[in-house]
């Protein structure tokens, strides 16, 4: 029998190449873990520029793609980009000294894939339902930042998903298509913020 008919070969061979992979796709680096530098800022930037969303599940992953993107330019002083995950009330910390949070994130609102739509929501409870899977986490995170005093101002942009592919890190081509239209709008909103704050 010839090893390449031997299905723990091709089980073995598989997770060596797929392995590595993976592992470039997932951010090793816990929220809140000691000891890690602060990427794109420093904790106390008045501007707090968050996406979430999950690399692994196609469209629903399109705040973390905007996010990368955003890392890649020139930083304006005073803004921090944050790579939030799925959210949650662990990142409460990182809402520490923020005047203002910049949240980008997938809905499902039903509107076409791709639809971009900016709020500012005032009260936890103005967030709009659909947001992505970890929609309970944001609000979780939110509801405690404001029992502490520590809300923030937020400005949320939501890019319309239609449906989430697991085991996908591709966006579909209508959701890519309004990533460089967030890009522009986010890095514009948050250098107008940082400027109203000095």
């Amino acid at each position: 029998m010839s090893q390449f008919s031997d299905p723990g070969f091709w089980i073995l061979n598989t997770v060596f190449i797929l392995l590595p992979l993976m592992l470039c796709l997932i951010d090793s680096t816990l929220v809140g873990e000691k000891n890690v530098p602060v990427p794109q800022g420093a904790a106390g930037d008045r501007v707090l520029v968050l996406g979430v969303g999950n690399l692994l599940m196609g469209d629903e992953g399109v705040g973390i793609h905007i996010l990368r993107t955003l890392e890649h330019e020139a930083v304006t002083p005073g803004v921090r980009l944050l790579d939030g995950g799925t959210g949650g009330v662990n990142l409460l910390t990182e809402l520490d000294g923020a005047d203002d949070v910049v949240l980008i994130d997938a809905t499902r609102d039903g509107r076409p894939a791709g639809t971009i739509t900016f709020l500012q929501p005032e009260f936890v409870g103005d967030l709009p339902r659909g947001l992505g899977a970890h929609d309970f986490g944001l609000k979780d995170l939110f509801a405690a930042a404001a029992l502490t005093g520590r809300l923030p101002r937020i400005h949320l942009f939501t890019i319309a998903v239609e449906e989430v592919r697991p085991m996908c890190t591709e966006l579909s081509a209508a959701v890519a298509a309004a990533v460089p239209e967030v890009v522009h709008t986010v890095r514009a909103l948050a250098a107008r913020l940082t400027a109203k704050v000095k």
